[in-house]
């Protein structure tokens, strides 16, 4: 289970619950206040909390209203209230069967906390996706972040700030963009218009904290349009019902409040891959982190509101993985790392009392792992002779123990033409290989 450019294997998530319930939400605690630190990788939000007393990391989600826990990581919860319950989302597959309990406590640093909290759990190890983020990840919150709390996201400073609606002050948002949101299933919508090539039409979008792509379009808000498009076929990602199959494409536009935003990379998937999904009234498709990330976010769910404000990536280019190849996190391995070993010398000859001499010595460390998760046929990582499974040793002379997936990724986006020199190790044998990036989808020249 991998996604194409190492986008999150749940890169979005849409869910069909065959039972509903209520639930009461995180909610601030002695203060009106909470600032909690968060990760962002691959343009998404992982945050640490506690499920009855354990700590896990989940990732925020806009796009689902439930909580949902998939993986322990050998780790041991007592849940409460258990029944089996079925679910229906993006994949080609049928129902997934799960468990629901109710009445857990969820907590985030010292104050939020929920003493009963609902969560839903699939414990399959097809869903887990943490070895395409590099991190351990557990589950899934959205919905039960948001609806008590105004919450502020800084994608530069990596903090979201929990405000208590009635302490939340005006002034806070004097230099944003007000934007209304609708809501269906307790998940934000916002009007944006999209601009296929020549033609413009209003858009209901998904505002998707939990897909790092730019935007999805589904294949009935296309219409005509979709012949125009000149794209690729690429694996989008997994939802629970299984692998979500489509095209990756370049639109002309797409415009959010003020801000116009060109020939961003969009993934259409195919129509097989949303059947058993009940889309919201005129939903066209979602916009993810790729744009969102691009501003500080200041959700009002209360109110129905988000504020937006850019921050320095506004303008950047909606760039595509040149190489054509994805890669995983394989865990960890004990590696020999060569380090300088200070002595003093303490005896009676005339060397000087403490002078330092050097020793160099071997010491074990643990590093990660980095692998070929598949090469597309035809990109320049499969010209270059790059085959899945190949394990990195280096990526531009720099050791892949010493990097993240996070790095990795950033180094295989770039203009056409960027040199990558790879060294891997097949079969036991080191092979030494060169490949230039090209991005597969260019949006064509209107000249």
């Amino acid at each position: 289970m991998y996604l194409q450019e190492m986008k999150c294997a749940l890169t979005l998530l849409l869910f069909s619950f065959v039972f509903g319930f209520s639930q009461s939400g995180l909610t601030l605690v002695q203060r009106p206040k909470a600032v909690i630190p968060f990760q962002l990788i691959n343009n998404l939000i992982f945050i640490k909390l506690k499920v009855n007393g354990v700590d896990l990391t989940f990732l925020v989600d806009s796009g689902v209203s439930e909580t949902i826990l998939f993986s322990l990581d050998d780790k041991e919860i007592s849940f409460n209230k258990v029944e089996k319950i079925k679910f229906s989302g993006l994949g080609e597959n049928a129902d997934v069967v799960g468990l629901h309990s109710t009445d857990n406590i969820v907590s985030i640093g010292k104050f939020l906390s929920d003493a009963h909290h609902s969560i839903y759990i699939i414990l399959d190890e097809n869903i887990n996706f943490s070895s395409h983020v590099g991190i351990p990840v557990n589950g899934i919150i959205g919905y039960q972040l948001f609806k008590n709390n105004v919450v502020d996201i800084n994608f530069k400073s990596k903090k979201m700030t929990f405000l208590s609606p009635e302490k939340f002050k005006k002034k806070r948002v004097r230099n944003f963009v007000k934007l209304p949101l609708t809501f269906t299933a307790n998940k934000p919508y916002v009007m944006t218009e999209v601009e296929i090539q020549k033609k413009r039409q209003p858009a209901k979008m998904l505002l998707d904290l939990g897909n790092s792509d730019a935007v999805w379009l589904f294949p009935q808000a296309l219409k005509d349009d979709s012949i125009m498009l000149k794209g690729i076929t690429d694996y989008l990602g997994r939802g629970f019902s299984g692998d979500i199959y489509g095209e990756r494409a370049r639109i002309k536009k797409i415009t959010l409040a003020d801000y116009e935003f060109k020939t961003p990379i969009v993934a259409i998937p195919e129509t097989s891959s949303i059947r058993s999904v009940t889309l919201a009234p005129e939903r066209k498709g979602s916009i993810g982190n790729e744009i969102l990330r691009r501003f500080r976010l200041i959700f009002d769910y209360q109110n129905a509101t988000v504020f937006l404000r850019p921050n320095g990536d506004l303008r950047e280019a909606f760039l595509f993985n040149g190489s054509g190849m994805a890669v995983q996190h394989d865990g960890m391995q004990w590696a020999q790392d060569l380090v300088k070993i200070e002595t003093r010398r303490t005896d009676d000859s005339e060397i000087p009392l403490y002078k330092a001499e050097q020793e160099f010595r071997y010491k074990f460390v643990l590093k990660p792992q980095f692998s070929v998760a598949s090469c597309r046929e035809n990109s320049p990582c499969s010209v270059a002779g790059i085959r899945r499974g190949d394990r990195l040793i280096s990526v531009n002379k720099k050791r892949a123990g010493e990097l993240t997936l996070e790095k990795i990724n950033h180094l295989l986006r770039g203009p056409d033409g960027t040199p990558v020199s790879l060294l891997i190790e097949r079969d036991g044998r080191i092979i030494q290989l060169q490949m230039k990036l090209k991005d597969p989808i260019p949006y064509p020249n209107e000249n």
